[in-house]
């Protein structure tokens, strides 16, 4: 009888898999998509989640090096969504290294799902991509960004910058932001020449390319507005930015 019971009790998890990813013992759920049956687990250390369980569809995958900052603004998120035009749905998950005043710094992991598993893929570093791909100036008049032909200049003066505060050249890394838009893994890196000011975004649309994701896209953008990580942006104005070669900024102070 005893084993009888026992076996009702396993049909019955088994065949309610959101009961059963409920609770992990000695783990917090940090993010969930119950449509998908997705769950992100962290264990709490030290006033961070160190360590990580992924409920997959009823499947655990366990991530123990995965650090992530404990706090209600900036939680781990869960992408579900076809993000290379394969017609399946990928896995992208966002993990706060660090934040602060000024300061976001996420980190992504992304998995394809192979019968119904997941399988990391490589993302290629958003700053070894300005490194390579953008050339930057910074004087006391002036910032300047070029990305291929495209170059974005900002005039200092006309916003009173105290020169002694500038950085000896525009700084990117204190915030970097990604996010799933319209099917595209993006992110966010913004361009700062003080510690008070940043001039504008960096926008890395990525693809799936030769075994790993790497930039579709670069795009710089100074006006709030047209920052699709603000606000509605359609597909036209992401990827085919305009003939403008020098674009006017709206400055953001801390």
């Amino acid at each position: 009888m005893r084993i009888f019971v026992y076996f009702l009790i396993g049909l019955f998890l088994f065949s309610n898999p959101d009961l059963a990813g409920k609770k992990i013992r000695g783990y917090d759920i940090v993010s969930q998509d119950k449509n998908e049956n997705i769950t992100l687990y962290g264990k709490k250390t030290n006033g961070l989640y160190r360590g990580f369980k992924i409920d997959f569809k009823g499947e655990i995958y366990t991530k123990p090096f995965w650090i992530s900052e404990i706090s209600p603004s900036f939680p781990p998120q869960i992408f579900y969504s076809d993000i290379n035009t394969d017609e399946k749905e990928e896995l992208a998950i966002t993990l706060t290294k660090g934040h602060g005043t000024g300061v976001l710094i996420e980190d992504v992991h992304v998995f394809h799902t192979i019968d119904n598993g997941l399988c990391e893929v490589i993302v290629d570093n958003p700053l070894a991509i300005i490194n390579k791909s953008v050339k930057t100036k910074l004087s006391n008049q002036e910032a300047e960004i070029q990305i291929e032909k495209r170059k974005y200049k900002v005039d200092l003066l006309l916003f009173g910058v105290n020169p002694e505060n500038l950085f000896e050249d525009i700084s990117f890394g204190s915030i970097i932001d990604y996010e799933v838009m319209n099917h595209n893994l993006m992110v966010k890196v913004t361009g700062q020449i003080s510690p008070a000011m940043f001039i504008g975004d960096i926008i890395i649309t990525y693809e799936y390319l030769a075994k790993l994701y790497q930039a579709k896209s670069i795009e710089f953008i100074t006006d709030i507005d047209k920052n699709p990580f603000y606000g509605p942006v359609t597909q036209e104005e992401i990827f085919n930015p305009g003939k403008n070669k020098e674009r006017t900024t709206h400055f953001r102070f801390l």
